[in-house]
């Protein structure tokens, strides 16, 4: 299917993949920042945002539909930026297209990846509604924060409760939640079940890597993206202290600062 995608900028192209649930509009993080030198494109995956489809697919759809958005937008080369499960879909282009893919940024993910988010009370999903619809009405205020958010399933993807990450969650990740279709839940609870393992093929890649994680990651955690990073050929990797897997929205500028410098280092 064609995918809806936002394009910004230009230069060398980076294709910026979310992750579940996400959309494009989660990766203006990057986007704002990077579209300043580089042609960004950042699409709605498969049955989330406006990319949406009334039928049953597999992971592998995904990667389907990227080969033919780069294919018509004439990108022969390309870097890729994912996140959580876009940085999965960034590491199975390239090892689809090892030619085409020239380097990966990988953001809170693992070629294996494994969590350990403990068990959801009715008392986190009773906070984290009440905290989602205040936030959205009140984006970022004190009080919502301290009396709901950090009672909520919040507090396990992002450690620091800044006004500026509930702007992010009020502003793009409760759209996103809300867009993302039963067919894309279905679809990654599908491959999970399936234990994804492709240590050994990442293993076999030669193309640069920057890896990164945050040391509180309880939904894919920093010990499974070490491991990936351990098994690259050529990665650079930095883990950041009491974030968690939101940690691009909880601190933005170390984040970026960090990939600028290592693209400057890496393709200057």
């Amino acid at each position: 299917m064609r995918l809806h995608v936002q394009v910004r900028g230009q230069g060398f192209p980076i294709l910026c993949l979310h992750g579940h649930p996400g959309s494009g509009q989660s990766m203006t993080v990057f986007t704002d920042h990077l579209a300043r030198c580089y042609r960004t494109l950042a699409p709605d995956l498969r049955g989330y945002g406006q990319s949406r489809t009334r039928e049953a697919f597999a992971m592998e759809d995904h990667l389907n539909d990227l080969t033919q958005l780069l294919d018509e937008q004439g990108i022969d080369e390309c870097l890729v930026l994912g996140w959580s499960l876009g940085g999965i879909l960034a590491m199975e282009l390239a090892l689809r297209q090892p030619e085409r893919i020239k380097g990966l940024i990988l953001v809170a993910t693992a070629a294996r990846p494994w969590g350990n988010h403990p068990p959801i009370s009715w008392q986190d999903n009773l906070y984290t509604g009440v905290a989602s619809i205040l936030n959205r009405v009140q984006p970022g205020q004190d009080w919502v924060i301290e009396t709901f958010g950090k009672r909520s399933l919040y507090r396990h993807l992002i450690q620091q409760h800044t006004p500026a990450a509930y702007q992010r969650l009020a502003a793009e990740a409760l759209p996103a939640y809300l867009q993302t279709s039963p067919h894309a839940h279905r679809a990654l609870n599908q491959a999970l079940r399936q234990r994804y393992n492709r240590l050994a093929a990442i293993a076999q890649l030669p193309i640069p890597c920057l890896m990164l994680w945050g040391e509180c990651d309880r939904h894919i955690t920093p010990e499974s993206s070490r491991e990936t990073a351990q098994h690259f050929q050529n990665c650079h990797s930095h883990q950041y202290a009491k974030v968690a897997h939101l940690f691009p929205w909880e601190i933005p500028d170390q984040v970026l600062a960090d990939i600028d410098r290592w693209l400057n280092q890496t393709f200057a």
